[in-house]
């Protein structure tokens, strides 16, 4: 199975880029996590993208706020598919990462999740990655059920309670 790159602006962006690893291992899904900025470390992000391919990567993920241009920037230097995930800053809660992430020029398309949305991310590469992979499109299959399911039992409680 392909693996999935991780790639976060910054260590303060951990606690959503642990939603997608934890999402990702639950899945079984292989993943590497990497700080590289857009800004301070552009060589070396546009390297580890550049290289994906052949490090055996078929979706990347990349996390920032404020600026976000980190998902650009891996976007520009591959063909695999990119997955942006604006994360919230202090100064305009994210609103500012996401436009950002949203706003790739025409050849360089980076699909993005909601703010924050570490665990979307990972769903969505997984989804990208279960293409061609029928053991991989079972457990998403079966996640679904799962969640559906959790929500009929909460439904059921609440109709219990209230639909007498």
């Amino acid at each position: 199975m392909k693996k999935v790159g991780i790639v976060m602006g910054s260590d303060s962006d951990l606690p959503i880029i642990r939603k997608c690893t934890d999402m990702l291992a639950s899945l079984g899904i292989p993943f590497e996590v990497h700080v590289y900025s857009a800004h301070r470390t552009p060589r070396e992000a546009g390297n580890f993208a550049r290289n994906a391919k052949k490090n055996g990567f078929g979706v990347m993920i990349a996390a920032a706020g404020m600026a976000a241009h980190l998902a650009g920037a891996i976007a520009a230097n591959t063909t695999l598919p990119v997955i942006g995930i604006p994360c919230k800053s202090t100064n305009l809660d994210g609103i500012d990462a996401l436009l950002a992430t949203v706003q790739m020029p025409t050849g360089i398309p980076v699909a993005t999740v909601a703010i924050d949305g570490g665990a979307n991310a990972a769903l969505l590469a997984a989804q990208m990655l279960s293409i061609g992979d029928e053991e991989l499109s079972a457990k998403l299959d079966a996640k679904r059920a799962s969640d559906a399911e959790k929500v009929l039992q909460k439904n059921a409680a609440v109709e219990a309670e209230f639909n007498k």
